[in-house]
């Protein structure tokens, strides 16, 4: 038997994780002081930072295979500042900073400034217990 792999495109993926990050931010941005959903929110933002970061390399390197060597650099360059903000993002979280968590999620959310989010989505929550996967890592 073989593998079943997953039919969602890279692209697809990167704009459906971009959009339920400026969902889990604005939630945020709502709330008045930190509590166990803040954390599971910020976490879920550093986790989908990095599975972006995945898909980039992913296409990158797809590309690379047929020898689009620009293309595939050019990419990782507009997608690099998804790694750095996911790791000052945790760095701050771990050392329960929310100071500085509010500033890196408020400039991630400047890098997703163009991405809609509509009223009626259909993300759900994919952000309960992100917490717990955040620290298991």
């Amino acid at each position: 038997m073989t593998s079943i792999k997953g039919s969602e495109s890279g692209a697809t993926a990167r704009n459906r994780i971009s959009k339920s990050i400026v969902l889990a931010i604005r939630l945020l941005m709502r709330q008045k002081s930190p509590d166990a959903s803040s954390r599971d929110l910020a976490a879920y933002v550093v986790l989908a930072l990095e599975k972006i970061s995945e898909s980039v390399e992913t296409s990158a390197i797809a590309w690379e295979k047929r020898d689009y060597w620009l293309k595939a650099d050019r990419f990782r360059q507009e997608w690099a500042w998804c790694e750095h903000s996911a790791e000052a993002l945790a760095k701050a979280l771990r050392a329960n900073d929310w100071a500085d968590a509010a500033q890196q999620l408020a400039g991630i959310g400047q890098r997703f400034s163009t991405v809609e989010v509509s009223e009626n989505n259909r993300l759900g929550e994919p952000w309960k217990g992100a917490w717990e996967t955040f620290l298991r890592r």
